[in-house]
């Protein structure tokens, strides 16, 4: 994946302005875009969480930060639904199909509506889950080929 300085920020704004609060990113390598990610939670201090099984939920702009009692993924979920504040949060789907109280978790986070924007972002979910969302998830492509280049004013010039 082709990882420039802005590409990140793009995916990572383009995952705020998404229709719904579940959104799948179709990504062919999450790790570059998670150290973007990184950057970017530090840059502006937003609240970026991700959430990887066997390590639970952890801060990306304090590494050092782990959310405690959400190791497991429905755990996790719980915590997000109660979650009063804005976030975005990656979640590294697991291999197989999600529990039952996982899918039906997922479901009531795409139909919570907040005053906040909260953004649970799926990493590496498969086609059966995505198949079982496809009405309430929406879909990021994390491909810099086939996004849109919107140009940027840099120094009071416009650069693509």
């Amino acid at each position: 994946m082709h990882t420039d300085a802005h590409s990140g920020t793009e995916v990572f704004e383009s995952i705020l302005s998404a229709a719904g609060p579940l959104v799948a990113l179709d990504t062919d390598d999450s790790a570059p875009l998670l150290d973007q990610f990184r950057l970017v939670a530090r840059r502006t201090g937003q609240a970026v969480y991700l959430w990887r099984q066997g390590e639970g939920l952890c801060s990306l702009r304090d590494a050092q930060m782990r959310v405690p009692g959400c190791v497991r993924l429905g755990d996790a979920l719980r915590y997000i639904l109660q979650s009063l504040h804005f976030g975005v949060y990656l979640v590294e789907m697991p291999e197989g199909v999600p529990s039952a109280t996982d899918s039906a978790l997922l479901r009531q986070l795409a139909r919570a509506q907040t005053e906040h924007v909260r953004r649970v972002v799926l990493l590496g979910a498969s086609s059966s889950l995505l198949g079982a969302l496809d009405n309430v998830v929406a879909r990021v492509d994390a491909d810099w080929r086939t996004r849109t280049v919107k140009p940027r004013l840099r120094d009071g010039r416009w650069v693509v």
